[in-house]
């Protein structure tokens, strides 16, 4: 009996200890702050080949590009990753629908790396929208911005050719990344290459920075401990922002996609 006792003593401390640590987390997952910046997240340009596909009833393929922060670095499992929270997000959007999202994220690449296995990953996964997340790990190693520049030039091209929607995702608002002096410098590049090549971009950099400082939400109630790398809640909302994002770009009025240019169906 005294044993029993002791366990369910030492369970309840346990799970007191769990609620204490997790409920600043839990509370922010749970209030309505992650949609507050939702007209911050909002995709530009249409998905035209997403609309096509969605309105015919047809399956799409999105391929999620990048680095660590799209492999789920600090995620407690893969299916916390902000791909997999986003395929949840854009099935309940549009329910019945078949809509696959695919992590091709590597831990520590950077565009070259991404670019070099870039073309066997899409002819394996035939992807109908490609989110590409970059700029982190160039910013962390203080790569020449140039360099950068050019190499995202020469994937948008790549991913143009495909016939594929595209989506640029920027750095992510992180006191590691906050810290170098290229940081918004990068954020200005990638955003100045979509508007120039006519592709989406969604800010994470802005998006996170508004959690910070307009929202008044810490770091670590988004971060891992390692203050560079999202946890369970920060994929989480930038899945829901980004799957709201997609899903209105993907409803816009015909008209409107229209004027993005036609896209063809495999």
């Amino acid at each position: 009996m005294g044993d029993s006792l002791r366990c369910l003593a030492y369970f309840a401390a346990a799970t007191l200890t769990a609620v204490v640590l997790w409920a600043p987390i839990l509370a922010y997952a749970d209030a309505p702050g992650c949609g507050e910046n939702a007209r911050l997240a909002r995709l530009a340009a249409p998905l035209a080949r997403m609309q096509r596909l969605v309105a015919a009833g047809r399956p799409v393929t999105i391929m999620a590009l990048g680095s660590s922060s799209t492999a789920g670095a600090g995620a407690s499992a893969p299916s916390a990753s902000y791909p997999s929270r986003l395929e949840v997000e854009l099935r309940a959007r549009f329910p019945g629908d078949v809509i696959r999202v695919i992590n091709r994220g590597v831990n520590g690449e950077e565009v070259g790396d991404m670019l070099a296995r870039f073309d066997q990953a899409a002819a394996d996964d035939k992807p109908d929208v490609v989110l590409w997340q970059v700029g982190t790990n160039a910013v962390l190693r203080d790569n020449p911005l140039g360099q950068v520049d050019e190499r995202l030039q020469d994937g948008l091209a790549r991913m143009k050719v495909l016939g594929a929607d595209v989506v640029l995702i920027d750095p992510q608002f992180a006191p590691k990344v906050i810290a170098k002096p290229d940081a918004e410098d990068m954020v200005g590049v990638i955003a100045a290459e979509a508007t120039k090549r006519g592709v989406d971009l969604f800010p994470r950099f802005a998006v996170m920075r508004h959690w910070h400082e307009a929202q008044a939400i810490p770091f670590e109630a988004f971060l891992s401990p390692d203050l560079l790398h999202m946890n369970d809640w920060g994929y989480a909302c930038l899945a829901k922002l980004l799957g709201a994002a997609m899903a209105e770009a993907a409803t816009r009025p015909v008209a409107a996609a229209g004027a993005a240019g036609g896209v063809n169906f495999r």
